[in-house]
């Protein structure tokens, strides 16, 4: 017996809302990327760990933001919190792998074509893994075809958010790598579910099951990763660098006696440099002066 599947139950809301979450959780994870490059490599693995985990929350978060808008007509559905919650360390340890070859061998070539690679499988994992946590009376089945066209839209829109990233370039390629983003977790999300149907067993599904809804399910699992968030977006806002980003600054080396950030002069203008008059002129004056 066939369900009657509806993906959007309260209307725009939940998609509204989870490209929200994705395009922050990327904004907040793709800038914390690109700080990487401008410090030493002592303190850049702490800035892509902290990207990875808010990219891997925000994609965790904005699946069962818009999952909340997923119910099957016939049956109530229930969800596998252990399944669930492995499937957003998932998500944070393959992007992180993905995120720590861009950070480390640049946004560009083969790392970024390795780093995007990862990162957008890391996505379509953490969706095909956090459907199977879900739990009814039936089981799913899935268009081949779809799910591979859902796998090539995360990788590719994941490579490109990673190459703007890389670039450098102040807080205006920031918001175009964070929407890139989004559009590559929300689209991935999308087309997968498009590609689903959903087979119930005859003798336990019936019109008029009720049970819990699929938000009051799953809006205690989404408090832990939205408040990482927040705190991440706290971390982001007391470094200015790392929201408005300075356009032209070189990645800098760990060398000893070089800072870890530029710096800047505070003692104010020097007077200039008078020019030194060759050694046989210094006891000498002109005729006019005497």
């Amino acid at each position: 017996m066939q369900g009657t599947v509806d993906g959007f139950s309260y209307g725009l809301v939940t998609p509204l809302v989870a490209f929200l979450m994705a395009c922050l959780g990327g904004a907040l994870g793709l800038r914390c990327t690109t700080r990487s490059l401008l410090v030493t490599h002592s303190w850049r693995p702490g800035w892509l760990a902290l990207g990875s985990a808010a990219i891997g929350s925000g994609i965790w978060t904005m699946h069962f933001i818009a999952m909340m808008g997923f119910t099957i007509e016939e049956t109530p559905i229930s969800y596998d919190k252990p399944l669930t919650y492995a499937s957003l360390g998932v998500a944070i340890v393959m992007v992180g792998v993905g995120v720590f070859i861009v950070g480390y061998k640049g946004a560009r070539g083969t790392a970024l074509f390795t780093g995007g690679t990862v990162t957008g499988l890391g996505i379509a994992t953490m969706h095909y893994l956090g459907m199977a946590g879900m739990r009814f009376h039936g089981t799913f089945e899935y268009n081949t075809l779809t799910v591979a066209a859902s796998v090539v839209i995360a990788m590719a829109a994941a490579t490109a958010a990673l190459w703007a990233a890389g670039q450098v370039r102040g807080f205006l390629w920031s918001v175009g790598a964070s929407l890139v983003m989004g559009v590559a977790v929300t689209g991935m999300h999308y087309t997968g579910m498009a590609a689903l149907s959903v087979h119930l067993h005859g003798a336990s599904a019936g019109p008029g099951v009720t049970g819990d809804s699929p938000a009051a399910l799953l809006a205690p699992l989404l408090i832990g990763p939205l408040a990482f968030l927040c705190l991440a977006g706290v971390v982001m806002l007391f470094d200015p660098l790392l929201v408005m980003g300075k356009p032209g600054w070189p990645p800098i080396e760990d060398k000893p006696g070089v800072p870890a950030h530029p710096t800047v002069s505070h003692s104010g203008p020097r007077r200039p440099l008078r020019p030194r008059r060759p050694v046989g002129q210094r006891g000498s004056r002109s005729p006019q002066n005497r």
